[in-house]
């Protein structure tokens, strides 16, 4: 199973779902706002991607935060932030076969799907 997690709204995941569907690969949609994101959930995700890069720091979201929330900032910071406002997790993440990819560039899933694609 093929499962594409993010935000509906976002244009970079429109793009993601756009490409797997023009590819015919079917896949499982999950919001983070809509679906629901519990911890355990985001730590495997920060365990396979590491929680640095899961987490998005260019993003409006982060930036509005207060200094002292974005400083000093560890493991279960991070986490607890991302848990409070999932629009601070990069994506879309794409979990396939057990491996996990950030973001979306058409030839990383080229590569991801081979043949299927």
């Amino acid at each position: 199973m093929t499962t594409l997690y993010g935000i509906k709204n976002c244009d970079t995941i429109k793009k993601a779902r756009q490409w797997l569907e023009q590819h015919q690969i079917s896949y499982q949609f999950v919001d983070y706002r809509s679906d629901g994101l519990s911890m355990e959930l985001l730590q495997q995700f920060a365990d396979a991607c590491h929680w640095q890069q899961l987490l998005n720091t260019r993003g409006t979201t982060f930036r509005q935060l207060d200094d002292s929330d974005k400083s000093d900032l560890t493991e279960q910071k991070a986490l607890a932030l991302m848990l409070a406002q999932p629009a601070m997790i990069k994506r879309p993440l794409l979990v396939h076969k057990g491996e996990h990819q950030l973001g979306f560039k058409p030839e990383i899933y080229q590569q991801i799907f081979g043949s299927a694609a």
